[in-house]
C-alpha cells in the first residue's frame, strides 16, 4: 500500500513463525502483491481481508479488526 501511494517499488521480508506448528517463516512481498515463501516446504495460508472503505468508520482497517 505505501508503496502505491508514494508511487515506488518496494519489498519487504516477515520473519515469523507458524501459529499451529511454530515452524519459522519468512515470506517476501513487493508492491504489486506478489509473494514468495523461502521455504519449499512451507504452504502457509494468506489472508487478505476484503474492506468497504466507504463504509468503514474505523480509523483504520487494523481497528476494523
Amino acid at each position: 500500500m505505501q508503496g502505491r501511494l508514494r508511487n515506488e517499488k518496494l519489498s519487504f521480508t516477515i520473519e515469523t513463525v507458524c501459529g499451529h506448528c511454530n515452524w519459522p517463516l519468512v515470506i517476501e512481498i513487493d508492491s504489486d502483491l506478489n509473494y514468495r515463501v523461502l521455504d519449499e516446504k512451507a504452504d502457509p495460508i494468506v489472508y487478505v481481508p476484503m474492506v468497504d472503505f466507504e463504509t468503514l468508520e474505523d480509523p483504520s482497517i487494523i481497528d476494523a479488526f
